[in-house]
């Protein structure tokens, strides 16, 4: 029986900015309620560069980052429910929660005031193991190829979520502004969902990418003309960049009651005048990341509907090359690490 206590093989950024280098970490005895997954793929995302830039707040060095991962459960804590050895999995933003307060018991986990982010406080999946509550290591249908599923767990998640909160129905008209990592998984839920689907974007190069994406029509994101001509024409709008926009004019192409949704993380302050949600009783909202019971059914809709990100993929020994690749924006659209530990 291997030893589950070993040190866990890592990349790690030691200051703000840094590339990252090998580290080893004791991970300590493994938890009642946890599993230690072996990881076979981690995503690369956005937040991952935030964590190691300590872009959004001071972090903790040395950073492990990696919260996309995809691999095969191979040790069990002694009160694990509902896993396996052997079982592939997926982890994304969260590896815990409380379990018990009002949020957990509702099923709203990704709210508990106590949830564990995977690379905040800890280390995350660019490793050769991780480990996780078992209710946050979601069964990996065999439908969907590993290799590229680790994106959905936390980009796909993110944009699947509003779908869910907000009833979207297969009538409804929706825009999806940026098509970037989650615009382009946001495009390919929203037409499978039965929408008709606008996709918006600043880059006139993406249009023919985000049609064939499954977009029925596409708008310029920053043209004001263009904004104002589809005035009143949708019925939802995800915004999934984190860009400072046109705030005004992007509520203006909602028809009455509509909703603006944002996933994206914009650093600047929304200026939005009132009258234009007002008049017309649009909405305006805001999600993160979602819980283990969307997290399981947007991977049953995407292995129904063969919903996967458009990856490229790097060795994770090559991590640091993967994250500059990222950095220069020239990702189409999700980067994919594969473990050769």
């Amino acid at each position: 029986m291997p030893d589950f206590r070993a040190e866990i093989r890592a990349f790690a950024a030691h200051t703000a900015g840094a590339p990252l280098q090998p580290f080893a970490f004791d991970p300590g005895p493994l938890g009642e309620e946890d599993v230690e997954i072996t990881v076979e793929h981690c995503g690369v995302c956005h937040s991952d560069l935030a964590m190691i830039d300590s872009e959004w707040f001071p972090a903790s060095y040395p950073v492990v980052p990696g919260h996309e991962v995809v691999g095969r459960i191979t040790a069990l804590g002694a009160h694990a429910k509902g896993r396996q050895l052997g079982q592939r999995v997926g982890v994304g933003w969260h590896t815990g929660s409380c379990t018990h307060c009002n949020f957990c018991i509702g099923g709203e986990q990704h709210l508990c005031g106590q949830r564990q982010p995977t690379l905040i406080g800890r280390h995350g999946g660019f490793a050769d193991r991780l480990r996780s509550h078992w209710s946050w290591a979601i069964p990996l249908p065999d439908a969907l190829d590993p290799a590229a599923a680790g994106p959905l767990m936390c980009g796909g998640g993110t944009v699947f979520l509003p779908f869910v909160l907000h009833a979207i129905k297969p009538t409804d008209r929706v825009g999806v502004v940026g098509i970037g990592g989650l615009g382009h998984l946001a495009v390919k839920f929203a037409r499978a969902w039965g929408c008709e689907v606008t996709a918006f974007t600043s880059s006139p190069s993406k249009r023919d990418e985000a049609l064939a994406l499954g977009a029925h029509k596409t708008l310029s994101s920053v043209d004001k003309a263009e904004l104002k001509a589809a005035a009143g024409s949708l019925d939802f709008l995800l915004i999934t960049v984190g860009a400072a926009l046109n705030w005004d004019a992007l509520v203006g192409t909602l028809a009455p009651k509509g909703r603006m949704h944002l996933v994206g993380v914009v650093k600047d302050a929304l200026s939005v005048r009132s009258g234009g949600l007002l008049s017309w009783q649009k909405g305006l909202s805001a999600s993160p990341t979602p819980p283990p019971s969307v997290l399981a059914t947007m991977l049953e809709f995407s292995a129904r509907h063969q919903i996967l990100p458009q990856v490229e993929r790097f060795p994770m020994s090559r991590v640091n090359d993967a994250l500059d690749h990222l950095r220069s924006g020239k990702a189409r659209y999700r980067v994919v690490l594969d473990a050769d530990f």
